[in-house]
């Protein structure tokens, strides 16, 4: 399996294939004359002797010292080194291999004045296992991700830190050990590896993707609570929608209509005194369909700035180098403060749909799910815990990108905290995944209860969760079963598994 980058094709599939399935990356040799050519400009300005900045100045604030030619190496691993001052724990190995990716391909454009040599550098460190050491604090997300990209380059002129084949080590040592030689940094060459938006972007096309499996894990949530609570599918007839045609919307109407189709459970109460479920029921594709909507919007962003020349000064065919901002993370911030809050509200409506699943005098169903109610607690507890998640959540939701803070002497007085951002909306992620995984349980518990035939659908992903964690017939840990359940929604094993039976719900 090989991913080719071009600078301008690649998608967040691709992403996911080289950070987290191992997808060797390989070069378009069509961009090979475009790099060289590139490169030939900023050798003309060195020859030439003009100023330009970051080529033959400082930077930030310093961009006004002009540096002799015999120094320009040293000012490129000077500001590596400078920059690499990140904090806190380190980025997980898919974000790094996600960062390296991406950067790869922004160089590859051929904006940035580098030389061959280094984009193979790169993608050999990718395809050898070579994984540099990020720490995951430090970054403002302008100019870029300046502090965590420095730590990535550090590797690739043999210093720093790094992962290979699983033992932490010296980056040169890596090197050494991957048979790669590092590379002398020449002139722009460590600019154009530290200027760009990488890190929150690979943070967002991972945490992008999980997004879309999680929404159709809490639609199939959602659809087996609505069967164990005895409730109606009437909300999600089309003649609703059609009406409010939000593309989200009609979307997962149908989607509950169909997980649901054919289910005796809603059948036999078509015609009882309950006149309309409760909010968390009734207006799933209202609000689930407002997430969808808003995840493709998400992603089309990501994916323009996955492809785009994020650095600065940029080089253009004709020789003119201009000095720009498009290293601002402010389409990534907003983006990603984005997918946190409406990943967010897919918790919210799950906790408060598992809580109703524990009212016995709501659902119809025992207490706690519980055949003992009082010998045993059952899932009482496991609602604690999609309280406590969802509670989280709300304090991670504050959007990153309303805040700004002045670096670089006031120079740099607009930044976008992007790469805080993107974070905070993995983490929310994390947290609603276990949230739909608790949902999950919850109602597969509910319906041992009912003795009639749920939904197509549903019946599909209660037997894939019973083929993994046994009903719950006396109190037992659940931490092991709430675990293992987000694994399968991470892995996308439930949707999958409905999605073969009834077709791909988007």
């Amino acid at each position: 399996m090989t991913v080719t980058i071009d600078g301008k094709s690649l998608k967040i599939v691709d992403v996911h294939k080289v950070a987290r399935e191992g997808a060797k990356v390989q070069i378009d040799p069509k961009c090979i004359d475009i790099i060289k050519n590139s490169r030939d400009t900023v050798e003309r300005v060195l020859k030439e002797g003009k100023t330009v900045y970051g080529i033959n100045t400082g930077f930030g604030e310093l961009a006004n010292v002009r540096i002799e030619e015999q120094k320009t190496k040293k000012l490129q691993k000077n500001l590596v080194r400078s920059h690499a001052s990140g904090v806190g724990k380190r980025l997980d190995e898919e974000i790094v291999r996600g960062t390296m990716l991406l950067r790869a391909n922004t160089l590859v454009k051929g904006y940035s004045g580098v030389r061959p040599i280094l984009l193979d550098t790169l993608v050999a460190m990718l395809n050898r296992g070579v994984h540099p050491i990020i720490p995951s604090q430090g970054s403002v997300g302008a100019s870029g991700d300046l502090a965590p990209l420095a730590h990535m380059s550090l590797v690739l002129i043999g210093e720093g830190e790094a992962y290979y084949k699983g033992e932490k080590m010296s980056g040169g040592e890596a090197m050494k050990k991957a048979g790669i030689d590092p590379i002398e940094l020449q002139a722009k060459e460590g600019l154009a590896l530290l200027n760009g938006t990488q890190v929150m972007t690979s943070i967002g096309a991972l945490a992008i993707r999980d997004a879309y499996v999680l929404l159709k894990s809490a639609l199939v949530a959602g659809a087996m609570s609505l069967e164990a609570l005895k409730g109606t599918a009437a909300a999600f007839d089309e003649r609703i929608h059609e009406v409010r045609p939000h593309p989200g919307q009609v979307t997962c109407a149908k989607v509950l209509r169909d997980i649901t189709k054919g289910s005796e459970i809603l059948k036999s109460h078509e015609d009882c005194d309950k006149v309309q479920d409760p909010y968390t029921l009734r207006c799933m594709p209202q609000v689930y369909g407002t997430t969808l909507d808003s995840l493709e919007h998400v992603k089309k962003v990501v994916e323009i700035e996955m492809n785009s020349a994020n650095d600065n000064p940029l080089i253009f065919s004709n020789g003119d180098i201009l000095s720009g901002g498009n290293f601002h993370g402010q389409p990534i911030a907003l983006a990603m403060d984005l997918l946190g809050a409406v990943v967010a509200e897919i918790g919210n409506i799950s906790e408060r749909t598992t809580d109703k699943l524990m009212d016995h005098q709501e659902s119809g169903l025992p207490p706690f799910l519980t055949k003992e109610p009082g010998l045993n607690s059952g899932f009482m507890i496991a609602q604690y815990t999609a309280a406590s998640l969802v509670s989280e959540n709300k304090v991670l939701a504050h959007p990153a990108s309303v805040d700004s803070i002045p670096t670089s002497a006031g120079q740099e007085d607009h930044v976008s905290m992007g790469t805080i951002a993107a974070r905070k909306a993995r983490d929310i992620l994390s947290n609603v995944e276990y949230t739909i995984a608790i949902e999950l349980l919850s109602a597969a518990q509910g319906l041992e209860f009912i003795e009639m035939s749920p939904g197509e659908g549903v019946k599909e992903a209660y037997k894939v969760i019973r083929r993994y964690v046994e009903a719950l017939d006396e109190d037992r840990t659940l931490a092991p079963d709430i675990k293992l359940v987000r694994d399968l929604i991470k892995d996308g094993i439930v949707t999958r598994a409905v999605e073969k039976l009834l077709g791909n719900m988007f």
